[in-house]
């Protein structure tokens, strides 16, 4: 199945690394002209130079603090000012700055969670469909996790935002259709920076506890958003795919 995004334009948030780059490198290959952002300017270019575009495709980068309403609406607007449109969303980027028993956490800690992983993907859709989506439609992605359906004592804040995630996407997927499709992605343990204290210490023994036997990489998620970006999913909003190499079993 050849899914392409020829002529679209995606905006991925957290894109410097992880699973970000992987979905920001994947659309680039489909034939999507992309903006990375993320907090850091240095990073997104060393991150835009490693992506290898098809033909004819842009790749661009804007450093923007994904939980800064600021940042996102001055972000949107460059990415429209730039390619005259918006057509695919990624809310991927997230925090996790506290690892404990949740009925620890410090509220500026709790406060920061929200702030980036919830609140932050509901201002950069809302800014995508004021300033493109709601005339010319679109697909917003969120990166949920699979913390959003199960319980993990050691990150609850985390997963308590990643849960209301999933329910967001269901929301707006009411919301805004029939122009705007709105999905989500629950990924497993993958192998990126953010999960590093999950799976570094034991990768053997962890991955020996998955189904699959292995734990993800970023681009096994990657190309589970080329498809839900595509009009191969044309019929699919609302909804929530787990990738996760049947660690929830």
């Amino acid at each position: 199945m050849d899914c392409r995004l020829d002529g679209k334009v995606a905006l991925v948030t957290g894109a410097s690394r992880g699973i970000g780059l992987a979905i920001a490198a994947a659309y680039a290959r489909a034939g999507a002209s992309v903006l990375l952002s993320s907090r850091k300017d240095d990073a997104l270019r060393e991150a835009a130079g490693t992506i290898e575009a098809a033909p004819g495709v842009e790749v661009a980068t804007f450093a923007a603090n994904a939980g800064d309403p600021d940042a996102a609406a001055a972000c949107v607007a460059h990415c429209v000012e730039r390619f005259g449109r918006l057509d695919i969303l990624v809310n991927n980027a997230a925090t996790n700055p506290y690892l404990g028993p949740m009925i620890d956490i410090d509220l500026p800690r709790l406060d920061k969670t929200y702030d980036v992983n919830l609140r932050g993907a509901f201002v950069w859709t809302q800014e995508a469909w004021r300033r493109s989506m709601q005339d010319n439609g679109g697909v917003v992605l969120n990166i949920s996790s699979i913390g959003g359906l199960s319980v993990e004592t050691s990150i609850g804040h985390y997963n308590v935002t990643k849960a209301a995630l999933i329910h967001l996407t269901r929301s707006l997927a009411a919301d805004l259709a029939p122009g705007v499709r709105v999905v989500a992605i629950c990924p497993g343990l993958v192998k990126t920076d953010m999960a590093r204290a999950l799976w570094e210490p034991n990768e053997e023994g962890v991955a020996g506890m998955v189904p699959l036997r292995r734990l993800g990489e970023p681009q096994d998620i990657a190309d589970a958003a080329v498809f839900l970006a595509s009009d191969r999913a044309s019929w699919i909003t609302g909804t929530t795919l787990v990738v996760d190499g049947g660690m929830l079993l």
